[in-house]
């Protein structure tokens, strides 16, 4: 067994490493990574080139950044980290009896399921311009919808998209019951 002076610190990263995780997954998803941002070394290895670097660094401080709410407060994950910490070192010096990392927990909000990506590509001109949006918005939604990369629905899209299904449920229950 390797004795490491670091081993806490790596043990106190565990928890958080999904931050990693979800950093590398935003960028495939996002298609940001490229052959060009990254360098084949003599051992045959990759190492990220300071481009693919700045692009992983500027992800990473961008989930960092990013907002949960932790002890009734909204906190950066970067805060909560810090806490974590010290919760755990008060704990290792006795002034505190236990430490928990269940909380918080990441959540992720995606608007472009399957459902949704098909319901987007399957929608007449017609029915959306009576929703009040442009042709323009349409076209671009569907382009999006058919790609394989993820994307986001506007609060006021992802609504009127909502009253559309829901129109449709109903014409097609008033239907049935004919």
């Amino acid at each position: 067994m390797n004795q490491s002076k670091y081993s806490l610190s790596y043990d106190l990263q565990e928890p958080f490493r999904f931050i990693v995780d979800l950093t590398v997954m935003n960028l495939i998803e996002k298609g940001a990574m490229d052959n060009k941002d990254f360098v084949r070394t003599e051992s045959f290895s990759l190492r990220l080139r300071p481009t693919g670097a700045r692009k992983v660094t500027e992800e990473f401080n961008s989930i960092m950044n990013g907002k949960v709410e932790y002890r009734k407060r909204n906190s950066s994950w970067g805060s909560v980290l810090l806490l974590k910490a010290r919760e755990l070192s008060h704990h290792l010096v006795g002034k505190r009896k236990t430490v928990e990392f269940k909380t918080p927990s990441y959540k992720i909000e995606r608007h472009d399921s399957d459902d949704m990506r098909q319901k987007i590509i399957d929608m007449p001109y017609t029915e959306w311009k009576k929703m009040g949006l442009s042709k323009g918005t349409l076209h671009y939604m569907k382009q999006n919808a058919r790609s394989d990369k993820p994307f986001a629905l506007n609060a006021h899209v992802r609504e009127q998209n909502r009253c559309y299904i829901v129109k449709i449920f109903v014409q097609i229950f008033k239907i049935t019951n004919d």
